[in-house]
């Protein structure tokens, strides 16, 4: 049930007199629930809820915080149609894609529990003391990953489940020990709720302590940055624009004690499709490639917006296919009559370029807040030239660059901004020719594919979601997988600790049979 309220920590709470309604976009109306936004003295209470709840919460084993996120997965299934329901009523998004971010979600709680309840992801090193080493003694020094504090995860709009209230960043956090709080995306506020709900059954259930958990409504940006302002918020976690992202970076790093942001951010992903490629499978790429830019509304992270090719009748047949196919496409909703402003905003910038040839557009009458797809070309001395082409139009839009030859597509890919993701398109063999390139875009993204296409992000421990800015904040983590973790824990070392007083994973008995470093030897016997 979905009460318009905030959860602080185990409670409810609606102090504020600012309201606001979520938006259905396939219908064009306002859905029925009020939200009432966290006040000052709401979001005061949740932090410092937070804050005693990880004196507790850091310290509780592994396998317990294991069985939390199971609980979370169990009481978010439980919620059954009415989690789908509302979804689909905020997002504009077909049942299938709730059912289908429903089960990510549910998994990425699952395989966080696996990992903690194994225990080798702390890294646990151990270097046993020699005191009769020359000139100087060793001492023991025993090293791990420990939670850094409370954490504000900030929902996403196009992943109302799986980048949100219990979505990668929450789930990470709480694995690694770090109480959440959730500044619940406006868009998506009815979703956020339940989820929250579920998340705090769970935590009353296991016996987690007040406060590992709170989601608190806002309509701006006021509640988000009097959290990441906090001083005992300790990190924060952003999925969304280059502009919102950057803004809280700055912002923590005003703060007397910064923290670390990690935001993923934009991505015009490059797609280099090479000679061969495009004159024995043009025609089928370009099906490929236009179902990709429409996936979904072109909402993605890591939608295709950006096509390169080397100028000749291959790449312009490819051109021509493109633009027939994207146009038998249908559209369909955005998330959000803003999300539809901000797409036809940014298109408008972009086609209102010198030498921008538009060589397709859908033109037939639509639905309100249904997008309608466009691709565009432009030879790539033009686009060396415009640095305003090199910008995300977050929708159903792609840019063809023609390159005139290898030398100015390999100039134009090291002259990009950091990306999520590159894709290279090749025939046997034909890649090799190319090394040059793809060691340029190696430098440029988080992840190369190959022979085939962006969209879609495997959740897995070697997946790299992320890469240089302005794709994330920091190229050294990944948003998405067990590997998250990290972003929330920092190493810390004992030096000559008594033994019966260190964590168990430092013990020397290994306790908890984990996988250990052990004067340079990774083994999981005892010392």
């Amino acid at each position: 049930m979905i009460t318009g309220k905030n959860y602080i920590g185990n409670t409810l709470s609606a102090k504020g007199q600012k309201t606001y309604k979520t938006f259905n976009p396939q219908l064009n109306i306002e859905n029925d629930s009020l939200f009432v936004e966290a006040t000052t003295e709401e979001i005061a209470k949740a932090v410092l809820l937070a804050k005693n709840a990880y004196k507790e919460f850091s310290k509780i084993s592994g396998i317990r915080k294991a069985v939390f996120l199971n609980a979370i997965a169990d009481e978010i299934l439980v919620l059954d149609e009415e989690l789908i329901k509302v979804y689909c009523s905020e997002t504009g998004l077909p049942e299938g894609r709730a059912r289908g971010e429903r089960g990510r979600t549910v998994g990425q709680l699952r395989t966080f529990a696996k990992l903690i309840e194994e225990g080798s992801w702390v890294e646990a090193t151990i270097d046993t003391a020699q005191l009769d080493r020359q000139p100087m003694a060793r001492p023991d020094v025993r090293k791990m990953m420990i939670p850094l504090g409370p954490v504000v995860v900030f929902g996403a709009s196009n992943f109302a489940l799986a980048y949100s209230t219990a979505g990668g960043d929450t789930a990470a956090a709480l694995a690694s020990g770090c109480p959440v709080i959730v500044k619940s995306h406006p868009m998506h506020a009815g979703t956020g709720e339940l989820v929250a709900s579920a998340i705090s059954k769970a935590a009353i259930k296991t016996g987690m302590p007040n406060g590992v958990f709170s989601n608190l409504n806002s309509s701006g940006i006021e509640v988000g940055t009097k959290l990441v302002s906090h001083p005992d918020v300790k990190a924060v976690g952003f999925t969304g624009s280059i502009r919102g992202g950057r803004a809280l970076y700055d912002l923590a790093a005003q703060r007397d004690e910064p923290i670390p942001v990690f935001a993923e951010m934009g991505s015009i992903n490059p797609v280099i499709i090479l000679p061969n490629a495009l004159q024995n499978r043009g025609e089928a790429l370009a099906k490929t490639y236009a179902s990709s830019i429409t996936l979904g509304t072109g909402q993605f992270c890591t939608n295709p917006g950006l096509i390169l090719g080397i100028k000749g009748e291959e790449l312009s047949s490819f051109i021509t296919n493109l633009s027939k196919d994207i146009l038998e496409i249908h559209p369909t909703s955005m998330l959000h009559p803003n999300i539809l402003g901000a797409f036809e905003q940014n298109k408008s910038t972009v086609l209102s370029q010198d030498k921008i040839n538009v060589t397709a557009a859908y033109s037939d009458e639509v639905q309100s807040n249904y997008a309608k797809q466009v691709v565009a070309t432009v030879d790539g001395s033009t686009f060396l030239e415009n640095t305003k082409l090199h910008q995300e139009v977050f929708g159903p839009f792609s840019m063809v660059v023609q390159c005139d030859n290898s030398d100015e597509l390999e100039e134009i890919i090291s002259r990009l901004e950091g990306q999520l993701t590159g894709t290279v398109i090749g025939d046997n063999g034909e890649v090799s020719k190319y090394s040059n390139i793809v060691s340029a875009l190696q430098d440029r993204v988080g992840r190369v594919i190959y022979n085939g296409v962006p969209t879609g992000v495997e959740v897995c421990p070697s997946m790299v979601h992320g890469g240089p800015y302005p794709a994330s904040t920091d190229s050294r983590f990944t948003a998405v997988g067990v590997n998250s973790i990290k972003r929330w824990v920092r190493p810390f070392s004992y030096q000559d600790w008594p033994n019966d007083l260190l964590p168990n994973e430092l013990k020397n008995e290994n306790p908890l049979e984990i996988l250990r470093q052990v004067n340079g030897e990774l083994t999981t016997n005892k010392i």
